[in-house]
């Protein structure tokens, strides 16, 4: 159950953000197995006073498009795995909307599985 939180500055095309929320839900499903309607998106818009970013940190370029991407998700995935996922959702932002890539910006938190309610205040994943 990934919780997926992604962060924008604000975009005068009102469906702009939901479209990054579909490639990295679609990109989630091809790169780490997650099942089909395990979907939980905060997709928020900022004003300038409110987004803040480093425009040359490591040496990569970032406009004021970037992307700022947070997982959420139980651990264990394998490196190989989590490199894959950031090249997915790369390519799939540049190609479905026209992000660059040097504007993705990702970060995986990883939790043990009794770290979740889904409802109901019960811990469906704990053992």
């Amino acid at each position: 159950m990934p919780l997926v939180r992604i962060d924008i500055k604000k975009n005068p095309d009102a469906s702009y953000v939901k479209k990054l929320g579909k490639v990295v839900y679609e990109s989630m499903k091809a790169a780490i197995n997650v099942p089909d309607k395990d979907n939980f998106q905060v997709l928020t818009e900022h004003d300038d006073d409110h987004f803040v970013y480093d425009p040359t940190y490591l040496g990569i370029n970032r406009t004021d498009g970037v992307v700022f991407i947070q997982i959420t998700l139980n651990e264990g995935r394998t490196t190989d795995q989590k490199k894959l996922l950031y090249t997915t959702i790369a390519e799939g932002l540049k190609r479905e909307a026209g992000v660059r890539p040097e504007d993705v910006f990702i970060n995986l938190v990883e939790v043990k599985k009794e770290n979740w309610s889904f409802g109901g205040g019960v811990a469906q994943y704990a053992s």
